[in-house]
């Protein structure tokens, strides 16, 4: 049994995460890189502050529904496909639309990324049952 790895069960996006709006992972998963929390907001709501973060930078991953997303002053229309990323100095808030809105947010310090896959990556020679 290995050790080098966590998981966690949200429950389908539709119903559980709507019960408790949002599930934040880092301490179920044991996570020393990022915060990724995942998220709910009910057609018609919005986060009711405007943030910013002093070192994170953060990834918001729009899955479902349609809304608004504000950083600083520009205003734009979000939509399930949508990626947006935040610096941290930006004044961040997010609205749905006409329907419930469900994203994943992704927090990692700014500039902390001194790699990429390719550089990172080390391929090995295990195998998983289904590549016999």
């Amino acid at each position: 049994m290995t050790t080098n790895y966590n998981r966690m069960e949200l429950g389908t996006f539709g119903h559980d995460l709507k019960e408790k709006g949002r599930v934040m992972s880092k301490e179920a998963l044991g996570l020393t890189g990022t915060e990724i929390s995942f998220n709910y907001v009910k057609a018609g709501d919005f986060t009711p502050f405007v943030h910013s973060h002093t070192l994170n930078e953060e990834v918001y991953i729009i899955l479902q529904g349609e809304g608004m997303f504000m950083v600083d002053a520009d205003e734009f229309e979000i939509k399930e496909g949508s990626v947006i990323r935040v610096s941290p100095k930006g004044q961040r808030a997010i609205k749905a639309g006409d329907a419930d809105l469900v994203y994943i947010c992704i927090q990692a310090q700014s500039g902390s990324l001194t790699q990429s896959t390719e550089h990172d990556g080390v391929m090995s020679e295990s195998k998983a049952s289904w590549m016999k």
